[in-house]
């Protein structure tokens, strides 16, 4: 989609008046725009989870329709898929432009562009996810990723047949070495001698949004010897999903090796090729800061959410309850309740 045309499809989503009035089933209401990165709201990861998080805050429920568990809010929420990184400015210049309560950017790559456009817009308030700015009107969600990535590490290594588990990532970016920081360091906290093929997909904002490049990396992996593959590539993690099916089943109709999603629940993609997903409750933090903007309690500066806050951790339900030990659960239950009291200090690699 070009630049115009994202102009233009702001315009006619938001049946928005100019400067001089609002829409009339806008008025009264907390208006939010939501820009997100390119591999839009239906990555089934990160983009999608934010999304939840401003579908609860519109409507009190989630997409699928079904109860959120919070409250609907008294906003109305508009949304941009961008397509390509150069349309991510003139969409968020065009909810600004018409004076939107809250701007939110969706993924550590926006933070720049944010930083630019809330200078010139100081009475808007914006929020960017992984992202981090100083400005007064612009809110950083970011989470712990690695405290989260340390517990899959530990179902991971008490899964493998091989000794040998992988990790796809999506850009070579240090918040993505987070993750894979993380990973490791619980892996190896269960097997001091267990060994990780780490790759990543591109150094690129299209890194986030190829499956064929993601499952072919994946092959290469499980061709190495890996039979656990955590992933943290956005839309590009799917391509690992299909490689682990590929692999295939055993005689007993189980499947030989896994993959763990990530940000958001990933299991059902897979049913039994998921062994978990480590999620990052971004729809907390979303809604969340629409409720701060709706309530009149805005406050810019470092939002953090880990362990200790459900920010972070990993799922267990229906799809994958059969694939986890249970002596897997115990060693990650443990290490949560140690990373929350302090006693493991997992080590962020990008220092924060």
């Amino acid at each position: 989609m070009r630049p115009v045309l994202v102009l233009l499809a702001i315009s006619a989503a938001a049946s928005a008046a100019c400067a001089s009035g609002y829409a009339e089933s806008e008025r009264g209401k907390t208006r939010v725009g939501i820009v997100f990165d390119i591999g839009g709201k239906d990555d089934r990861s990160f983009n999608a989870d934010a999304w939840n998080g401003v579908h609860c805050a519109e409507t009190g429920r989630w997409p699928d329709g079904t109860d959120c568990g919070k409250p609907a809010l008294n906003v109305i929420v508009r949304d941009v898929e961008p397509g390509t990184p150069v349309n991510i400015e003139p969409a968020m210049r065009a909810f600004a432009e018409r004076h939107y309560d809250l701007v939110i950017g969706v993924g550590f790559s926006h933070a720049p562009i944010i930083e630019s456009v809330a200078k010139d817009y100081p009475s808007v308030h914006f929020a960017v996810i992984d992202g981090v700015s100083e400005l007064p009107n612009v809110a950083s969600l970011v989470f712990k990723e690695h405290e989260g990535s340390y517990l899959v590490g530990v179902l991971a290594a008490k899964a493998t047949k091989t000794g040998t588990i992988g990790f796809l990532g999506g850009m070579d970016v240090g918040l993505i070495h987070r993750f894979l920081g993380g990973y490791e360091q619980g892996a190896r906290s269960v097997n001091p001698n267990v060994k990780i093929i780490p790759n990543y997909v591109g150094v690129t904002d299209s890194a986030w949004n190829n499956p064929g490049k993601g499952k072919e990396l994946a092959l290469a992996q499980i061709a190495k010897g890996a039979d656990v593959i955590f992933t943290a590539a956005g839309n590009s993690g799917l391509g690992a999903f299909d490689a682990v099916e590929a692999a295939g089943t055993d005689a007993r109709g189980r499947a030989t090796h896994f993959v763990i999603g990530v940000d958001s629940n990933q299991d059902m993609i897979k049913p039994g090729f998921v062994l978990t997903s480590m999620v990052k409750r971004v729809h907390n933090a979303v809604y969340q800061i629409v409720s701060d903007v709706a309530a009149g309690k805005f406050h810019g500066g470092l939002h953090v959410f880990g362990l200790d806050t459900d920010g972070v951790g990993y799922t267990v339900d229906d799809d994958n309850r059969g694939l986890l030990t249970t002596d897997a659960l115990a060693a990650a239950e443990t290490a949560k309740r140690e990373i929350i009291d302090g006693e493991i200090k997992v080590t962020d690699a990008m220092g924060q």
